[in-house]
């Protein structure tokens, strides 16, 4: 069985200080640095050419974003992080979002963590990703812009990823291209995983 996108909308964008929605559906959130392919992975894979906001200027994403997946599942569009132009204070609100959000949602069942898998990942990479495992969540590393470099780079720079976030044996790493889709199928097994378990 593999994901059929039928109907997707936007139903609850939370600023710094909404409430977190108590939803009844299970939630899979995105969190990622604000220009690694956030909002191109979401439409992917919801089918959308531009549902999910992407811009040329990164740090848009200052609001939780929650999409409404064939009335089954929230994809939960996180705020982009590490926006070196924010302002200190813009800085602590967002993290203070995150936070909230992971330590308070009672229907999250996945995070998906991106990187952009033509670096190492970046301070902040690596400090989201303890936060995610501090709340109680094993993330699943994207790697973005997978059609960026070479077949033959991919193991290095995933093992790279791997070995720079300390990350435990067996983490899993999906590697994606908004361009080709190449990696879309496996996310869709992960979230196929992820309804049949809350059926």
């Amino acid at each position: 069985m593999s994901m059929v996108i039928k109907n997707v909308g936007l139903e609850t964008v939370c600023g710094i200080t909404s409430k977190i929605p108590e939803n009844l559906l299970p939630e899979v959130a995105f969190a990622g640095k604000s220009n690694v392919g956030k909002s191109s992975l979401i439409n992917a894979l919801m089918n959308r050419k531009s549902l999910a906001r992407t811009s040329s200027q990164p740090g848009k994403t200052q609001t939780i974003n929650y999409y409404n997946i064939n009335n089954a599942i929230y994809f939960v569009d996180l705020p982009g992080y590490g926006y070196a132009k924010a302002n200190v204070k813009v800085k602590e609100q967002w993290g203070r979002m995150v936070e909230n959000y992971l330590h308070k949602s009672k229907q999250l069942k996945q995070v998906f963590h991106l990187i952009d898998i033509r670096h190492a990942p970046t301070e902040n990479d690596c400090m989201m990703y303890d936060w995610i495992l501090h709340n109680g969540y094993q993330p699943i590393i994207i790697a973005t812009k997978l059609d960026k470099i070479k077949r033959s780079q991919i193991q290095k720079q995933q093992s790279l990823i791997l070995s720079t976030l300390n990350a435990a044996e067996g983490t899993a790493i999906v590697p994606f291209s908004a361009e080709t889709k190449q990696g879309r199928e496996e996310i869709y097994g992960i979230l196929d995983k992820i309804l049949e378990e809350n059926l």
